[in-house]
């Protein structure tokens, strides 16, 4: 079956933007999601009556990073997801899928993509977190929760185990330099590889700008 999304993509706009998000969950985030996932979705042969709602409403409930509901909230999307597009009138035969490729999409949840529309989201939302987008998004979210840049002892975790609630940079080996090799399609892996690149490059910048650093510092 083919579905021209275009008429339920507004829907998706009007309800996102009814639910909020926090500095690094924005509307214009969902947006950058959705484009990441066409381009995957046009490279992988995938099908995008799936892809589109699932990337458009991967993040329909908001669950701040430092609550204990965090690991669920993609599951949580997933059901609000589907209760719109049944509401909605979308075709119920894509419904399982979307809500899969919903719930599999997050990292802190841990479920593992069953299907190419699911690794393709999850894909599209880790790139997010990556090159340039990923670490402006990085650096808001922490100055939105009060956290500093780096820890001065040791900003980059040489002899320390990564804490991403402690400060900003830590949140680098905590998760983001862990992505590229997450990545569930041969599309995603290309882009994350170019992406993480840029990450490393700022990390090794921030180094010979701080006269702290000790000369073990990793990278």
């Amino acid at each position: 079956m083919v579905v021209d999304f275009s008429k339920w993509e507004e829907r998706c706009v009007t309800a996102f933007a009814a639910q909020g998000g926090d500095a690094a969950h924005d509307l214009a985030h969902v947006r950058r999601v959705v484009a990441n996932a066409q381009m995957l979705a046009a490279s992988e042969s995938a099908r995008v009556e799936v892809i589109l709602p699932a990337a458009w409403l991967h993040d329909c409930v908001t669950v701040p990073k430092d609550s204990p509901q965090r690991t669920i909230a993609s599951q949580l999307a997933a059901q609000q997801a589907v209760t719109w597009l049944r509401e909605w009138h979308y075709p119920e035969v894509f419904m399982a899928d979307i809500a899969h490729a919903i719930e599999a999409h997050s990292f802190s949840a841990g479920i593992i993509p069953r299907t190419l529309e699911a690794k393709i989201v999850q894909d599209a939302d880790r790139l997010e977190a990556l090159g340039a987008i990923g670490l402006a998004r990085c650096l808001m979210l922490g100055g939105a929760m009060g956290r500093p840049l780096y820890t001065a002892e040791d900003p980059f975790c040489a002899n320390r185990a990564p804490d991403d609630r402690a400060a900003t940079v830590d949140h680098f080996y905590a998760k983001l330099l862990k992505l590229e090799p997450t990545m569930q399609t041969a599309s995603g892996r290309r882009e994350a590889q170019t992406r993480t690149v840029y990450l490393r490059d700022f990390l090794a910048q921030l180094k010979r700008e701080l006269p702290s650093a000790p000369p073990s510092a990793r990278l």
